[in-house]
């Protein structure tokens, strides 16, 4: 069974072509959940370094139906003229809208680019040179060597299903984003998503178990309710970190229960992300890093 969220059917030519393609599994490690690489043929710890590894599409794809493991994985070598950009945290997972950074980029770039395993960021492929210089700034990563990504084939639409030539505007991204004078609050901006215009009825109600049940019954019914239910269920194998499917979590409830905080909050002490973090105090003013969550989600629906 292919993992939820993958659609592999539509995927450049110029990848498949390539016999540079892993798996990954999702793991904790040191208290974070992380992205591991693994051989598909062994499903052991596979390095982005030993071409012995890595198999051909194919190979990677048969071996996705199998429980350990979480999606497929492109590494990025300098033998090949691929980069990859990386944009975390710049999608609303409910409307798909993108931040201004990840806008520019992917209208800057126009080349192929998917939606990541999270539904929180996008991942853009193109083709070109960059820059050897600084690879990471805040939200913003860019990578042509070293690297794997995570591979959804969830094609971003209005944008190219090939991978196009952009080494001119990957220069381009480089000095306006990357480079060590370029503004550092970049990659912090967000979009924003209304609410609902079916949702006035459940904005101001208290947080009975009938209602979260009902803001729960919504969601799972929408365009998008798998991704929900997956994150409902507690399955955070779609984001690298569990506080990322915390925040995916909770921008979806934010925008089912029309900015409701407190609506939120019980729907999510229902969920299968629930853990005895969410109500430890993080923050110097008092804060709970359940209220920060929150308080977060709640930006991106005005």
């Amino acid at each position: 069974m292919t993992p939820p969220g993958l659609d592999t059917d539509r995927l450049p030519s110029s990848l498949l072509e390539r016999a540079q393609w892993i798996v990954w599994r999702s793991e904790h490690r040191d208290g974070k959940r992380t992205k591991v690489p693994l051989d598909p043929a062994t499903k052991e710890c596979a390095s982005v370094d030993e071409p012995s590894q890595w198999v051909d599409y194919q190979t990677a794809r048969q071996s996705l139906h199998v429980d350990a493991v979480d999606g497929l994985g492109f590494v990025f070598t300098d033998s090949d003229p691929f980069v990859g950009v990386d944009l975390d945290d710049c999608r609303n997972p409910i409307t798909g809208e993108l931040s201004p950074l990840a806008h520019d980029i992917t209208t800057t770039l126009d080349s192929y680019t998917e939606v990541s395993p999270s539904g929180l960021g996008v991942h853009v492929l193109a083709r070109g040179d960059l820059p050897r210089t600084r690879r990471r700034r805040g939200s913003l990563e860019v990578y042509d060597d070293g690297r794997f990504f995570t591979i959804t084939g969830r094609h971003l639409d209005h944008t190219p299903q090939t991978l196009c030539d952009r080494s001119d505007e990957l220069e381009q991204i480089h000095d306006q984003y990357l480079a060590s004078d370029a503004p550092t609050d970049q990659g912090d901006e967000h979009t924003t998503v209304s609410r609902p215009r079916d949702s006035d009825d459940i904005g101001d109600i208290d947080e009975s178990s009938d209602v979260v049940t009902a803001v729960v019954a919504r969601a799972q019914t929408a365009a998008n309710g798998e991704t929900f239910e997956a994150l409902w269920r507690g399955d955070t194998s779609g984001c690298p970190s569990q506080s990322e499917a915390d925040m995916a979590l909770s921008c979806f409830l934010a925008y089912w229960t029309n900015q409701n905080p407190g609506l939120v909050d019980a729907c999510f002490r229902e969920s299968g992300l629930m853990r005895e973090k969410w109500d430890t105090v993080h923050y110097a003013d008092g804060s709970t890093y359940g209220e920060r969550t929150i308080e977060r989600a709640l930006s991106f629906v005005d």
